[in-house]
């Protein structure tokens, strides 16, 4: 597989494709977890399907037409749930079914033949170019230069956004910033694990690593270490087996984390047995 990486420039490009999905999934993770917004993650990043079949109709780049659907669509969800409240869950149900829709649409009315759209879907990390990386590159920096510039009110804003509103930090900023961070790493992901699976890698790494330590920062240290190690792993195994490479990498991630959450289960009933045998004591 070294040989190959050496000699091959597609699993190059897939190998530094899957470093920069693991550095945004690793750092944007930890805070999608920490505020409890999984599923509203997943709503932006099914909507961001409508700007892949609006890009084939318009004749323009379809990732771009990807990021600007799922910017709008985290804006929308965004306010919404400041202002509307129970609409919270109705507004994610909506964009989530409109963007699908709305993709499936645009290409039905494509002249000419429809195009494949598998690897927008469910990902294809062998098929990455040159300018697919250029502009994951420049997401992915500017993903980290925001969460590096303002680390300290992203840790007030998650450890209590009430307090940290009080303190002067601009909480509605941040929140809308923030789900604009969140629509650029669905936009890096689209090429690795595509749409379909994109909420998996943005989710489990995070999960992990929340197991192993509390440390905001050391969270996302160890979230993207483990996004890196399942992006090497998976590429590896979907060039060997001919598997899709985003299935590959969802399912070697979903299997480390069940594991990993068995042996947390039992490290910590064990835990709990010693205490209250030292206590009895």
């Amino acid at each position: 597989m070294v040989h190959a990486i050496l000699e091959y420039q597609f699993l190059q490009n897939a190998l530094f494709a899957g470093f920069l999905a693991s550095i945004v999934c690793g750092v944007i993770g930890v805070i999608i977890i920490e505020k409890k917004l999984i599923m509203m993650s997943g709503g932006i990043a099914h909507t961001s399907y409508g700007g892949v079949g609006l890009g084939y109709l318009m004749g323009f780049e379809p990732i771009l037409g990807a990021f600007l659907f799922a910017a709008a669509a985290a804006l929308g969800i965004g306010f919404i749930k400041r202002k509307g409240g129970a609409l919270f869950d109705i507004a994610i149900a909506l964009f989530w079914s409109l963007g699908m829709a709305l993709g499936i649409v645009f290409i039905a009315i494509m002249p000419g033949y429809p195009p494949d759209l598998s690897s927008y879907l469910f990902g294809n990390i062998l098929s990455v170019t040159r300018s697919d990386l250029l502009l994951m590159s420049i997401l992915t920096l500017v993903v980290i230069l925001v969460v590096v510039i303002l680390f300290n009110d992203w840790k007030a804003y998650l450890f209590d956004e009430e307090f940290a509103y009080i303190i002067g930090v601009r909480t509605a900023f941040l929140e809308y910033l923030l789900l604009i961070l969140i629509a650029m790493t669905v936009v890096v992901l689209i090429r690795v694990v595509g749409i379909i699976l994109a909420l998996s890698l943005l989710t489990i790494p995070a999960a992990a690593a929340a197991m192993a330590c509390g440390s905001l920062k050391k969270r996302m240290l160890y979230a993207v270490f483990l996004g890196s190690i399942f992006s090497v792993m998976g590429l590896c195994i979907s060039y060997r087996t001919n598997m899709a490479s985003g299935a590959s990498i969802v399912i070697l991630s979903a299997l480390f984390y069940l594991a990993s959450h068995f042996v947390h289960l039992i490290y910590s009933k064990m835990k709990r047995t010693r205490s209250v045998l030292q206590s009895e004591i």
